[in-house]
């Protein structure tokens, strides 16, 4: 049975919807976490810090954050995979491009895919950067998020792909958000409005929340 919901659109549209919906609520609790920085060092090494502890003394150090982490990996490849295969799927049923694009497709609808292109590569650059610090610059200082943070958004570069991705988030958001609520049966025609000006002001939020952080540091505001 789990096959063979896999193998419909209906399926894969289901497993993007949720594995999205799944995500959303993780970068509403990342971003929430990363505004800390704005309250000095102390306060957001400590919150770092509490992150590995979530859960003591049931759980082992670091355990609970582990789980959030494979729990994520698992929507993220969820997500791909998903849209992968319902992208080469819908290009199958429709070799050739249409003639005429629909004339109420938005930016963001038709910026879909290489929006998601685009967080893929940034998700590989900020663990890369934050996490492992393999690409850090500056010397990268475990237990130091805030340093680390502020180095990194005191490069050219840093705040370009940042920003850059935020941007691309928030249209993926905008769109994504009222996407899902259709596949899943809560739009309706009385409903669209709302859900299309909640799609607006998440992706607003989490654009302006997430961005704050590098101009932030830009302005000297984080320092």
């Amino acid at each position: 049975m789990a096959r063979t919901v896999w193998d419909s659109s209906v399926g894969k549209k289901t497993v993007m919807a949720v594995s999205g919906l799944i995500m959303l609520l993780y970068l509403v609790v990342h971003m929430i976490g990363n505004l800390k920085i704005f309250f000095g060092a102390g306060e957001f090494n400590h919150y770092a810090h509490w992150l590995r502890t979530v859960g003591e003394p049931f759980m082992h150090y670091e355990w609970t954050l582990w789980l959030i982490r494979v729990a994520l990996v698992v929507a993220v490849v969820a997500h791909v995979v998903s849209a992968y295969q319902l992208s080469r799927r819908d290009i199958k049923a429709r070799p050739s491009k249409y003639v005429h694009r629909k004339p109420r497709a938005t930016y963001a609808t038709r910026t879909m895919r290489w929006g998601g292109i685009i967080l893929a590569l940034f998700i590989v650059w900020h663990i890369l950067d934050l996490t492992t610090g393999t690409v850090h610059s500056g010397g990268f200082q475990q237990g130091h998020p805030y340093q680390n943070v502020v180095d990194t958004f005191s490069t050219w570069y840093g705040d370009t792909i940042y920003i850059v991705a935020m941007l691309a988030l928030g249209l993926h958001i905008r769109h994504g958000f009222w996407s899902a609520a259709q596949t899943l049966g809560a739009g309706s025609r009385s409903r669209d409005r709302a859900l299309k000006t909640i799609a607006n002001v998440l992706a607003l939020l989490l654009t302006a929340g997430f961005i704050a952080v590098p101009v932030g540091v830009m302005t000297g505001v984080v320092s």
